[in-house]
């Protein structure tokens, strides 16, 4: 087996089932497998792709998070390389085939991914140059100002046409060598939402293996579908907050962790001030706002 597709589901059917078709209709030339981790869906989920014969599916009794999820996953794939794809997004072309070739062909790349488009196909948000830390704060605040002035246009995205070696590669379209995976281990069952991959990457990267941006692969990214259909804004700013926090606390000491979480909030004041200007929903938004604050 070529590949090991691994997707997880959460109240998501439609988006799931649109992204499992779309990889049946572009994988070409290649073997591969989809599996299908539900972490306790309770809309049709359930009853839809437990008919599907195309996959395996296993449904979880909780919601034990993505990166627990995916670890059931990788537990009983057979491919030579796992393509974690979130369910939130649609292959363009034969984006699969791509990535494993070029894995298979690059002894010194652990890891990749395609480019990835929002639904109108313009450019999206691919990878990142950094990896939580003071500098990544200073570089969100500011709007990627720092990536756009070392990595020019190519700070998130790969406009070069041509393979380009990132720190990590988000976690909607990561495809990692089965081998590297048996000696690092996958996702660290410490983060339940957002970082996962990047902390992943970090430790691939720590075992002297590369990862690369691969341009030709191409896939549509319906960015935070899978989350905002579920989740409440408040919710996903603590799980960023506590995943920074949880990977910082991994790799550095707790002034240099002070000091980065301190930046994040500052983002997060800023990012509220701004956006209340503009809002014409004041009421709303400053009740979501409300428990924002509360949240950090």
């Amino acid at each position: 087996m070529d590949v090991s597709v691994i997707i997880v589901n959460y109240n998501t059917c439609k988006m799931t089932r649109e992204c499992i078709d779309s990889i049946f209709e572009n994988t070409k030339y290649i073997t591969f497998e989809i599996i299908l981790i539900d972490n306790a869906s309770i809309d049709e989920s359930k009853v839809v792709f437990e008919k599907d014969d195309r996959i395996k599916y296993i449904y979880n009794q909780m919601n034990i998070g993505f990166g627990q999820a995916n670890n059931i996953g990788l537990e009983i794939a057979i491919g030579r390389n796992v393509l974690f794809l979130n369910s939130d997004t649609l292959l363009i072309n034969n984006a699969i085939k791509i990535l494993s070739d070029f894995l298979d062909e690059n002894n010194d790349a652990g890891a990749c991914g395609g480019n990835m488009y929002n639904l109108h196909q313009k450019p999206s948000h691919s990878f990142g140059h950094f990896y939580p830390s003071i500098l990544w704060e200073i570089n969100i605040l500011s709007y990627n100002f720092l990536a756009k002035i070392l990595y020019g246009k190519n700070a998130d995205h790969n406009f070069s046409n041509r393979i380009l070696e990132v720190a990590h590669i988000i976690g909607a379209d990561l495809m990692v060598k089965k081998e590297v995976l048996e000696k690092i281990g996958g996702f660290d069952s410490h983060f339940f939402m957002y970082r996962e991959e990047t902390e992943l990457c970090y430790r691939i990267s720590n075992m002297g293996y590369k990862l690369y941006s691969v341009p030709q692969a191409k896939i549509i990214h319906l960015e935070g579908k899978s989350v905002k259909k579920t989740t409440l804004e408040h919710k996903k700013v603590k799980w960023m907050l506590e995943s920074n926090r949880t990977f910082l606390e991994m790799y550095h000491s707790k002034v240099y962790v002070y000091i980065a979480i301190s930046i994040y909030k500052i983002t997060v004041y800023t990012r509220i001030f701004m956006c209340g200007i503009f809002n014409k929903d004041r009421k709303n938004y400053w009740c979501t706002v409300k428990d924002i604050l509360k949240s950090i």
